[in-house]
C-alpha cells in the first residue's frame, strides 16, 4: 500500500471504525468507498439474516415476523425485506449489506489531565466514584451504580471517565432520551473542557460520532460495533431501554471487543435487576442519601372521587385546586404530571381560566404545558428552569434526566397505567434537589391507589431509612 493511501486510511479510520453503516451513511465518492473494499479496510456484512423460518435484522436485532416488510427493489427488480423496527434510523433491506471498519484500529489519545471539574464529592458520592474507577483499572465487565434519585450521579461519573481517558480509552455515555443527552452535554463538556465530546441523538448537529468521549441517546448506539472500551448506560430502567430488547443488544455489540467495562446508572433498579443482585450476579454500589444530604420527599395520596367527572366536564380537579391554595411554600414552581398528552392540553386550557379567577395564577404567561409531541418544548424547559413561568403541566417526559432547584409536584390520575411504581419514584425524585429547598411536596391525586403508588413510596420510605433518616 502506498504511503498517500495509508495516510488516506488513518484519517478515514477516526470516522468509520467502531461503526455499523449503510451505504448512505458512509460519506465517501464511490471511486474511494470501491477501493476501501478492495483493500479490505471496509468490510460488507448481511444486513438480514434469514433463517429457516424467520429472518434476524443484524443491526437492531429483530427477530419478530411483524416487524418485518417487503418492498419493491429498483436495483433487483425483486421484493425484497426491511426490517421496520430501525426504519427510523435509515432502512436496512436484505440486498443492502451493513459495512463496517476492518482497517487499523485506532489508537485513541491519552490524555493525562483530562477532568477540569473543581467540585467536590460528598463522602456517599466518593466511595461510588471509587467503587466505578476500580471496575474500569480491574476490566470488570459490568457494576450497577444505585443511586437515589438526586444524588449527583453524573459528578460520581467524572473520576471514572478521566481514569479511562488516562488509559487511552474510549467512551460513551447513553441515556435513553434526547432531552437528557442535551442536558448532560454543556455539564460533561464544562467538566472536561480540553476533550473532543460529541452529542448524538436525532437532530442534532454533530453526525460523525467520532469522538473519543460520546454523550448519545442509547438508539444511536445501533450505529457503532466494538466501539467502546467504557460504557455507560444512564437510567437503564427507563423507557424504552427497559422495554426495547434493540437497545440492550445494540449497547452490548457497542462494546470493545478485548476488553471493556459496562456501568449501569439508576434509582429505581427493575426486578431483574434486584434479582441478579441478590443472586449476587451483578455487582453494585448504594448511594442511599442526596448529595445535600437531606431525605427524600415521601409522597402524599389524596383521594379524588370527582376526578374523571372534573376532567370530563373541563373543570381543574378541585382537589388539586384545594391543595395549591393550602401549599406549605407557595413561592415554589409547580410541576403536574398526567398521563395523556390529551389531558395535559386539557387540563392546560382549564388552568388558563380557573387558576387566575382562584387567584393562584398571576398571569396567564406563567403557565405552559409539554408533552413529547411540543416541537417547543426544549424552550419551554428552559424558561421553567429560568424562573420564566411557575407551572408547567407535563407528561412523563419529565419524569427524570432534569433538575429544577425548588419545585411541587403534583400527580393528577395517579392511579393511571402509566405511572408505574419506578415512574412514580422518579416523579417524586423531582422535588426537593436543592440545599436551598430540600423538601418539597410530592402528592399523588388519584380515585383510586394502586400497588404502584404503595410500592413506590414504601421504596422512597426504605431508601431514606438506608441512609439514615428513619
Amino acid at each position: 500500500m502506498s504511503k498517500q493511501k495509508v495516510a488516506l486510511e488513518s484519517l478515514v479510520s477516526r470516522q468509520f471504525a467502531g461503526k455499523l453503516l449503510l451505504r448512505n451513511e458512509i460519506q465517501l465518492e464511490d471511486k474511494q468507498f470501491e477501493q476501501f473494499l478492495a483493500d479490505g479496510v471496509l468490510r460488507p456484512s448481511p444486513s438480514i439474516v434469514k433463517q429457516l423460518f424467520s429472518a434476524i435484522c443484524q443491526r437492531c436485532g429483530n427477530r419478530k415476523k411483524y416487524l418485518f416488510g417487503r418492498i419493491p427493489c429498483k436495483q433487483c427488480n425483486q421484493n425484497h425485506l426491511y426490517c421496520r423496527k430501525c426504519i427510523e434510523m435509515g432502512r436496512v433491506m436484505e440486498c443492502e449489506p451493513l459495512y463496517y471498519w476492518n482497517g487499523k484500529e485506532v489508537v485513541w489519545p491519552i490524555i493525562d489531565q483530562p477532568c477540569t471539574w473543581e467540585g467536590e464529592l460528598t463522602a456517599l458520592q466518593q466511595r461510588a466514584s471509587d467503587r466505578i474507577v476500580s471496575a474500569i483499572t480491574n476490566k470488570e465487565k459490568e457494576l450497577l451504580v444505585w443511586a437515589v434519585c438526586g444524588a449527583g450521579k453524573t459528578e460520581m461519573l467524572f473520576p471514572g471517565i478521566a481514569e479511562a481517558l488516562r488509559s487511552g480509552m474510549r467512551v460513551c455515555l447513553a441515556t435513553p432520551r434526547a432531552d437528557v443527552v442535551q442536558e448532560l452535554l454543556p455539564r460533561i463538556r464544562n467538566a472536561f473542557k480540553f476533550v473532543n465530546i460529541q452529542g448524538l441523538y436525532g437532530g442534532s448537529e454533530e453526525k460523525t460520532g467520532n469522538a473519543q468521549l460520546i454523550i448519545s441517546t442509547t438508539h444511536q448506539l445501533l450505529r457503532f460495533k466494538a466501539a467502546f472500551h467504557f460504557l455507560i448506560i444512564d437510567e437503564v430502567d427507563a423507557f424504552p431501554f427497559h422495554n426495547d430488547p434493540s437497545l440492550p443488544y445494540a449497547a452490548k455489540r457497542s462494546l470493545h471487543s478485548t476488553q471493556s467495562t459496562t456501568i449501569y446508572l439508576t434509582a429505581t433498579p427493575r426486578r431483574n435487576q434486584q434479582l441478579r443482585l441478590w443472586m449476587k450476579q451483578l455487582p453494585h454500589v448504594f448511594v442511599p442519601s442526596r448529595f445535600h444530604g437531606h431525605p427524600l420527599p415521601v409522597p402524599i395520596l389524596k383521594t379524588c372521587t370527582s376526578l374523571k367527572k372534573d376532567i370530563q366536564n373541563n373543570r381543574v380537579p378541585y382537589s388539586l385546586l384545594n391543595w395549591m391554595r393550602k401549599r406549605i411554600s407557595p413561592h415554589r414552581q409547580l410541576l403536574i404530571f398526567v398521563p395523556t398528552i390529551e389531558l395535559v392540553e386539557q387540563l392546560y386550557k382549564n388552568s388558563l381560566v380557573q387558576l387566575p379567577q382562584q387567584k393562584l395564577l398571576t398571569s396567564k404567561n406563567r403557565i405552559m404545558c409539554v408533552h413529547a409531541s411540543d416541537p417547543e418544548r426544549k424552550e419551554k424547559v428552559q424558561l421553567f428552569r429560568g424562573k420564566k413561568i411557575d407551572i408547567l403541566i407535563t407528561t412523563t417526559i419529565l419524569e427524570r434526566g432534569v433538575t429544577f432547584p425548588s419545585v411541587d409536584v403534583a400527580i393528577i390520575d395517579a392511579s393511571h397505567r402509566v405511572f408505574d411504581e419506578a415512574a412514580l419514584v422518579q416523579i417524586a425524585g423531582r422535588a426537593g434537589r436543592s440545599p436551598d429547598d430540600p423538601k418539597g411536596e410530592v402528592v399523588f391525586f388519584h380515585n383510586g391507589k394502586t400497588n404502584s403508588m404503595v410500592h413506590a413510596i414504601d421504596a422512597i420510605k426504605s431508601m431514606n431509612k438506608r441512609g439514615g433518616f428513619i
